[in-house]
Parts: C-alpha cells; sequence; structure tokens
C-alpha cells in the first residue's frame, strides 16, 4: 500500500517562492511516472507538472518557466520548486501518478499567494 505525504505549502506574497515535497513509500518510486496537480477553490482538478521516470519534464502553460518539477528516485521524493508566484496559484496542491489514480489523492499541501 502506498504511503505518500506532501508538504512545504504556506502563505507567501506574490513575486514569492516556495518549494513543495512529496514524499513515498511502499512503492518502487523509481517505475512511475508522476505529476503534481491543483485545485482551487470553486475549480477542477488540474495537472500542472509532470516528470516521467526518465525525468523529462511537462508543463501546464499556466505556470511554464516559473516552476520546475524534480525528482529523487534514491528518496523516493517528487518536487515542485515554484517562483515568480501569481495569486491564481492559490491552491490545494497534490501528487499522484502522470495517470492519476483514484486511490493515492491524499489531503495536498495548501499554497497561497496573498498580499
Amino acid at each position: 500500500q502506498v504511503h505518500l505525504v506532501e508538504s512545504g505549502g504556506g502563505v507567501v506574497q506574490p513575486g514569492g517562492s516556495l518549494r513543495l515535497t512529496c514524499t513515498f513509500s511502499g512503492i518502487n518510486f523509481k517505475l512511475y511516472d508522476m505529476a503534481w496537480y491543483r485545485q482551487a477553490p470553486g475549480k477542477q482538478r488540474e495537472l500542472v507538472a509532470s516528470i516521467t521516470s526518465s525525468g523529462s519534464t511537462n508543463y501546464t502553460d499556466s505556470v511554464q518557466g516559473r516552476f520546475t518539477i524534480s525528482r529523487n528516485n534514491a528518496r523516493s521524493a517528487m518536487f515542485l520548486q515554484m517562483n515568480s508566484l501569481k495569486p491564481e496559484d492559490t491552491a490545494v496542491y497534490y501528487c499522484n501518478t502522470r495517470r492519476a489514480r483514484p486511490e493515492w489523492w491524499r489531503r495536498g499541501t495548501q499554497v497561497t499567494v496573498s498580499s
């Protein structure tokens, strides 16, 4: 059974930075294509960034150039470096596989961008 924990969220001013972390246990992490998702109030959950098992990355247009997804297979961990944050980045951020597994959704980590 997979155990994952999302962390690193917080309150930051526009233009600020945060680094999210997702740690895993109970799976062979290095085999999975992974992703970060987010859900803003009143909106559907959306895919923000993904990274394949070999390290290829992809981003939704709204975060391209500002966010960086990475992974450390030795630590079974995934990261999302978020720079130049905007109020519209405010959401709960989740980690999951690239093809999101319903049973892997957890409570996420809240990111609030506000002055």
